[in-house]
């Protein structure tokens, strides 16, 4: 369990830096950056996210989920607020376009993960 968190936070690490590389409104200094902006994420998820969720969940049913990457950028952006100047996202704008390409990433770095583990 322990392992799958580590292996969560260092993918969702390079999808952060992958993000970096191609919005210039997105700077993160590194890849030390990333991975606490990593972790700052994942309590922030464990945490906030749940709490959004069930505020806004009227307009999530409305929008099916698709009001669940607004939530995304929000928690991104209290994240990027935590962290100051080594990680900035430049408008809201920006955060939400990230979100939506780092749950990708997420998405495809952790089946690619599962499935290499699997195969074992």
């Amino acid at each position: 369990m322990l392992l799958r968190w580590f292996i969560s936070i260092l993918l969702n690490a390079v999808a952060l830096i992958a993000v970096a590389q191609l919005f210039d409104g997105f700077h993160i200094e590194g890849f030390g950056t990333a991975l606490l902006a990593s972790v700052i994420l994942a309590v922030l998820n464990v945490i906030v996210k749940p709490i959004l969720i069930v505020l806004t969940l009227p307009i999530t049913v409305v929008t099916l989920g698709l009001f669940l990457f607004v939530i995304n950028a929000i928690t991104l952006m209290i994240t990027q607020g935590i962290m100051d100047k080594s990680f900035v996202i430049e408008g809201f704008g920006t955060a939400f376009i990230a979100a939506v390409i780092i749950s990708i990433l997420n998405l495809l770095l952790n089946r690619l993960v599962r499935d290499t583990v699997t195969e074992r």
